[in-house]
């Protein structure tokens, strides 16, 4: 039997990481090598707290709602990362539109939502910083051109960086298994709550259906991008050292 206190102080060191490497992003302070490692440094702690919570917290854990505020209404290059995003931190998104404007809205348990807020926006950076290198690389283009290869590279990142997701949340989902009896049944609890949970939102999902990728020059430019993304070094940090 585990004991209870250590388990507990255990997992307020993980939600105590966590929320720390929810406030590191490159407008706080982070570099970019830093915040480029946040998916590994993200799955890690997902894993951590798996491996400590016991049933009896997954099914009495509240879910939460966070909301990333978007501007304009047409599709950003991003949304093809979206899904990957919110199934490699366990959590439901949708796309709201009303009155308060556009925004993602990512459902969960408190820790992985947080982490899904936090990924959406390194990633977001990290795209905004390959795509002012690749348009330098490609000066020649201009007008209608280097529109239409901008957003060709951009979904081509978002493509790759999804698949990397989809990867390292099975991978992760079977170390879970791999290093606790337990672990694949924990883990279904666990989606079990949230879906629980959700239902009671009344909020209906409805698919965004498939994009038209053109998968040209441009778009696989986006994908070596997308690979180059280091999403495996841990995160380190100031004063505060190394966050694991």
């Amino acid at each position: 039997m585990p004991n209870p206190s250590r388990q507990d102080d255990e997992l307020s060191r993980v939600k105590s990481r966590i929320r720390a490497l929810a406030e590191r992003t490159v407008s706080n302070g982070c570099t970019e090598a830093e915040a480029m490692a946040a998916a590994e440094m993200v799955g890690r702690l997902l894993e951590r707290y798996a491996l400590n919570m016991e049933e009896i917290d997954l099914r009495e854990a509240r879910c939460v709602q966070v909301e990333i505020p978007l501007t304009g209404r047409q599709r950003r290059p991003i949304d093809g990362c979206v899904p990957a995003i919110a199934r490699f931190c366990d959590c439901k998104v949708w796309l709201a539109r009303d009155g308060a404007g556009p925004r993602y809205v990512f459902f969960g348990f408190e820790t992985d939502t947080s982490l899904a807020g936090y990924l959406y926006k390194v990633i977001g950076r990290a795209m905004a910083v390959e795509l002012e290198a690749f348009r330098a690389r490609r000066a020649e283009l201009r007008g209608v051109a280097l529109r239409r290869a901008s957003t060709s590279f951009q979904q081509g990142m978002a493509a790759r960086l999804a698949e990397r997701l989809e990867a390292m949340h099975a991978e992760r989902e079977a170390g879970v298994a791999a290093q606790r009896q337990a672990g694949t049944a924990l883990m279904l609890v666990k989606h079990r709550v949230v879906e629980d949970a959700f239902r009671e939102t009344g909020t209906r999902l409805v698919s965004g259906g498939q994009r038209n990728l053109r998968q040209d020059h441009a778009f696989r430019q986006g994908e070596a991008a997308g690979e180059r993304v280091n999403l495996n070094r841990p995160v380190t940090g100031g004063a505060g050292g190394v966050l694991e």
